[in-house]
């Protein structure tokens, strides 16, 4: 069976998504096969360009004619438009796979996945760090007990791509479109890395930082306030027991989608960076120093599908793997992680820190 699919955006985000499909097969001959039916957007010229680039069929400007008339709807857009056209979706047993944060807030969340809970069809969220192969390998090592108990983590996704006072205006400034800025936006990630691969999280305490509060809006002929969190900190406590740290930044000067994870237990750490994303650094108690552990060998994750060992593959294919794991999961008719339970585990702890930043205090998730 081929399976009709329809993307709302076409972006930044949409340009990885269609990369992926467009490789998928090549790489992967026994993943389900996709036709790029319907590519939605609000501009009928700037649509129909992208559709052209990205290899889609045809176009449309409402989405409310297009989400139920595909097998699979794959939400790109801003937050605050993720709810309304994927629980229509889900209502028709559509296939959703939505882009993170799965909402703006908990409220929001909450009603998507019980449309999800209600629905025949699988409802996925875009966390594609778990896709990569250096990030299975961790979580691999850690549930075979290398590093025995778990003590400490620190996540951390810095970036510098706002730290200009000059940068106009965008919806990621807005709460009322985006909820929150850095910790929803990148700390989702570092948030569902360190529940997926050491637990829950039980309590966090945070802040939020705006440095700078109004950007210019040239489309506004003035200037527009910021309503989001440049920065956020937070210290989190797990329910294993394990503590941890947790950072994120769009104006940390210097930084590119530093996106990276530290753990540490008892009997050895583990570190993953993207800027390194095909290595492990690994230190066992028996070793003096730490180990460099390249990720490309044929039996480490997906690594049998790619080139022969230490030739290197990059973020892109995080999005090849997840659709390779999606698209299985839809022809077998089995469970998909990460679904809209985890976009809503994410979700409580992101609407956590915003909580505590604003009363100063521990809150329970």
């Amino acid at each position: 069976m081929t399976y009709d699919i329809g993307f709302l955006g076409y972006g930044f985000m949409g340009k990885a998504h269609a990369s992926a499909l467009d490789r998928l097969q090549m790489f992967f001959p026994d993943a389900p096969t996709t036709n790029r039916d319907v590519l939605i957007g609000r501009n009928e010229d700037s649509v129909t360009e992208a559709a052209d680039q990205l290899g889609f069929d045809r176009v449309a400007t409402d989405w409310r004619t297009a989400v139920t008339d595909v097998d699979i709807f794959c939400n790109l857009g801003p937050n605050h438009i993720h709810a309304e056209p994927v629980i229509t979706a889900l209502e028709s047993d559509v296939h959703v796979l939505c882009e993170k944060p799965l909402a703006s807030d908990i409220g929001t969340a909450i009603e998507m996945r019980d449309a999800a809970r209600r629905s025949n069809a699988i409802a996925a969220t875009s966390f594609n760090y778990r896709y990569l192969p250096a990030v299975q390998l961790m979580k691999q090592l850690i549930e075979e007990g290398a590093l025995g108990d778990i003590y400490r983590v620190k996540g951390r996704y810095n970036q510098d791509w706002l730290v200009d006072p000059e940068t106009p205006w965008n919806w990621r400034c807005e709460k009322d479109i985006a909820g929150s800025g850095t910790v929803g936006d990148v700390g989702s990630h570092t948030i569902d890395l360190a529940q997926w691969i050491v637990g829950d999280i039980e309590s966090i305490v945070g802040s939020l930082t705006t440095h700078i509060t109004e950007r210019s809006a040239p489309d506004q002929d003035g200037s527009r306030a910021v309503t989001t969190d440049d920065e956020y900190l937070a210290l989190v406590k797990f329910e294993n027991g394990a503590e941890g740290v947790f950072e994120g930044s769009r104006v940390a000067t210097g930084r590119k989608a530093d996106n990276s994870i530290e753990i540490y237990g008892s009997d050895g750490a583990i570190s993953f960076s993207l800027r390194r994303l095909n290595e492990l650094r690994y230190k066992s108690t028996n070793d003096r120093a730490y180990q460099q552990l390249l990720v490309t060998e044929p039996d480490d994750p997906y690594m049998d599908a790619w080139w022969p060992s230490g030739h290197i593959i990059g973020w892109e294919h995080s999005f090849i793997h997840q659709y390779y794991e999606f698209l299985n999961s839809i022809a077998t008719a089995t469970h998909h992680r990460p679904d809209f339970e985890d976009g809503v585990a994410v979700q409580r702890v992101v609407d956590a820190v915003i909580i505590s930043s604003e009363t100063g205090k521990w809150v329970d998730i």
